[in-house]
């Protein structure tokens, strides 16, 4: 399949508007058409939700997304030299598409946005888990957004989908498996992009949470979660010493052992230890 649409190829498109791909921008465009419906589609049903999309590139997911059905496309580009290529989308898909030319982590989507909304991106690499992070941790909860699919390195992936006790266990599996349900719906090797990136890539799709697995306030979870796995393979007691007085009669009082690690603990060891300190973490 050369074209979803009648619009030209990605790679003709790439070379009228001089888009070869910046490095320091992070761009690995995704060229065939047949993988962009692919994503998609892995968003489920999108003829009644806007979908927010950052760094679209020459907007071979954007196209996707559109023929796919969605009842808006806001597309958040930082690179001016592709806003030309977008303006093409834009007239094949007459008031079906936002193009921003702005930095994501600068913008508040939410003035452009009609709920339900569902964000769907090859996110560029440099910026990836800041944006997954900010999601994660609103300040209120749910989130102006109901799922996520969106493209990673695939070791970003494995620690967003980890499970306690592995390697690759961490901050980012905990914030994302707490309020939310998380599973990688695709791979796709290096040559699947323009220019060949030296890593795998996957496609995780994370759908919300109305609310957390287990109560905990948030911010007591973030910052402990965060101080834990600073140092990893210390014990609680080492690497949570300072959080609050008498840490270590609360990592008891929580049910857990001063003597474990972080990557030991499972989310809801996380969320009562968090319980158990965060009236003394008020306190000062």
């Amino acid at each position: 399949m050369a074209t979803i649409d009648n619009l030209p190829p990605l790679r003709q498109v790439i070379e009228t508007h001089e888009l070869a791909p910046k490095k320091s921008l992070g761009q690995n465009f995704l060229l065939d058409l047949n993988l962009t419906s692919k994503i998609a589609r892995f968003a489920g049903d999108l003829s009644q939700c806007d979908v927010l999309e950052i760094g679209p590139g020459p907007g071979g997911l954007t196209r996707a997304l559109l023929s796919e059905g969605a009842r808006k496309v806001l597309a958040v580009e930082k690179d001016p030299r592709c806003i030309s290529a977008l303006a093409e989308v834009q007239a094949a898909y007459p008031g079906k598409l936002e193009v921003i030319n702005a930095d994501a982590l600068e913008l508040d989507v939410s003035q452009h946005l009609t709920g339900p909304v569902r964000v769907v991106a090859n996110l560029p690499y440099n910026v990836g888990t800041e944006l997954l992070v900010r999601w994660l941790t609103p300040e209120n909860w749910p989130p102006f957004w109901e799922s996520l699919t969106l493209m990673f390195q695939k070791e970003v992936a494995q620690r967003i989908t980890a499970q306690p006790g592995s390697k690759t266990w961490g901050r980012l599996g905990i914030l994302a498996q707490w309020r939310c349900e998380c599973h990688t719906v695709m791979s796709l090797p290096p040559e699947a992009f323009t220019p060949p990136p030296k890593v795998h890539s996957a496609v995780v799709h994370l759908k919300r949470r109305d609310t957390p697995l287990y109560d905990a306030d948030p911010k007591v979870m973030n910052r402990l979660v965060a101080q834990a796995f600073n140092q990893r393979r210390k014990m609680l007691r080492s690497a949570l010493k300072n959080f609050v007085p008498d840490m270590e009669a609360h990592i008891e009082a929580a049910g857990l052992k001063p003597t474990d690690r972080a990557e030991q603990i499972d989310i809801e060891g996380f969320c009562a230890l968090a319980r158990q300190i965060a009236p003394h973490m008020r306190q000062g």
